[in-house]
């Protein structure tokens, strides 16, 4: 017997823990290398830990909802029990004739999975639920009528038998005692889900952990946006992407964090981490309402095509639930589009490890003062306010207040005739 130990592997720079969510196999099973074993959830993004060998689980370590520290062993294998699926692709082999490829490429095509892993709540479907449904030709609106018995009111495999059961008196069953539980009196209880739940822990820890500091310039964009307007079309017949004003934002962040280092880093005790790779993380929104922040990753080797591609995808993944890990992790430094709500500024709170957020507020068209010949003049002009939260402890005013402007100067000087290729 050869026993390996399977451990929570590191999920991203700022993640120390992940919570159990459900086991994917059970204690006897077979499984193979890098086939999911458990499904954990940060703060960031639920994931499915895969496992390093193949072998039989011959135990559990850790209980759902148990929250782990990385590093963890979660789970022991025995990699010298040879594993059922072997054993049955070995048995089909010897009375078909086929070849052991051949069955795994079929198993695979026949394991294509058509419901999606989450509903646009944020709902998670485990790949077992999915399965089922899949087999049993429940469509994923009738799965998400299912009321869940698991954490969160996640769906497990009873709740599906239930419903196969009974579909009909299953669902109205849920309705009513989710009215049931959801009212006491006149008010509503909405009890957090656990990712708003972990998103409120890592918002008080970034104020406790940091001095938060609020600097703002407003910028003269309109260079920026007629820019825009004139080549967005273009643009997206040339390449195929859509430009929006989010990529332009990065690329003047860049720009800034290259003339001021100091503020791509992050603090570990009385030292300061200055970080060579330039990631870039953009607060979104997901389906559920809940906050999450993808990376463009570095984004200094990147033009602004490159960086357009980067965000659209991004921000189609974060909308469509379907963020991988590596999709979230690393940044360095933060932006946050309050505008994108009508906002003309805002406060944001910082992405911890990291030491600043800039908050982009909404472009508005008003009339200012510009210096035209000589002359000052009244003039409508494209207007943002850019706001600039940073840690007191390492990034003071001079600094904070100069990277921010900076930025600002990258946005008004903005070459209205530049190219698009």
């Amino acid at each position: 017997m050869a026993l390996v130990e399977v451990k929570l592997p590191k999920m991203g720079e700022s993640i120390s823990e992940a919570t159990a969510l459900n086991w994917l196999k059970n204690i006897g099973d077979s499984i193979e290398k890098d086939e999911a074993i458990l499904e954990v959830a940060t703060d960031k993004v639920d994931s499915e830990i895969a496992c390093p060998e193949s072998g039989v689980i011959k135990e559990f370590k850790i209980e759902l909802n148990d929250v782990v520290p990385i590093g963890s062993v979660i789970a022991i294998i025995d990699t010298e029990g040879e594993t059922s699926s072997v054993k049955a692709v070995k048995a089909e082999t010897e009375k078909s004739g086929s070849s052991v490829e051949e069955h795994s490429n079929n198993q695979a095509i026949s394991n294509n999975e058509t419901i999606q892993r989450f509903d646009e709540s944020g709902k998670f479907y485990s790949p077992l639920v999915r399965s089922m449904a899949e087999k049993e030709g429940i469509s994923f609106e009738q799965l998400q009528s299912i009321q869940g018995s698991g954490n969160n009111g996640r769906v497990l495999k009873v709740d599906l038998v239930k419903f196969l059961e009974n579909p009909t008196k299953a669902t109205d069953n849920n309705v009513v005692q989710t009215k049931l539980a959801n009212f006491e009196g006149k008010h509503e209880i909405v009890e957090m889900d656990r990712m708003r739940s972990m998103i409120a822990d890592h918002m008080v820890h970034s104020k406790q952990t940091s001095p938060h500091v609020t600097a703002y310039v407003e910028a003269d964009v309109t260079n920026m946006v007629k820019w825009r307007e004139k080549n967005k079309v273009a643009f997206q017949e040339k390449y195929g992407e859509k430009i929006t004003y989010t990529p332009i934002f990065v690329e003047a962040v860049v720009k800034a964090i290259q003339e001021f280092p100091l503020i791509n880093v992050s603090v570990d005790g009385n030292k300061i981490i200055v970080k060579k790779d330039i990631n870039i993380g953009l607060a979104a929104a997901l389906p559920s309402g809940n906050l999450i922040v993808p990376v463009i990753h570095n984004a200094d080797q990147k033009n602004l095509l490159g960086l357009a591609k980067d965000t659209n995808s991004l921000v189609a993944k974060a909308r469509s639930n379907k963020l991988k890990a590596d999709d979230i992790q690393g940044s360095t430094f933060t932006i946050s589009n309050v505008g994108t709500f009508q906002n003309l500024m805002g406060t944001p709170i910082i992405n911890q490890p990291e030491v600043a957020i800039l908050a982009t507020g909404s472009i508005n068209k008003r009339a200012v003062v510009i210096e035209q010949d000589g002359e000052d003049v009244i003039a409508i002009r494209s207007m943002i306010y850019l706001s600039l939260s940073f840690d007191h402890r390492v990034v003071d005013g001079n600094l904070g207040g100069s990277f921010l402007a900076r930025i600002g100067d990258h946005l008004e000087d903005f070459d209205k005739n530049r190219g698009i290729g």
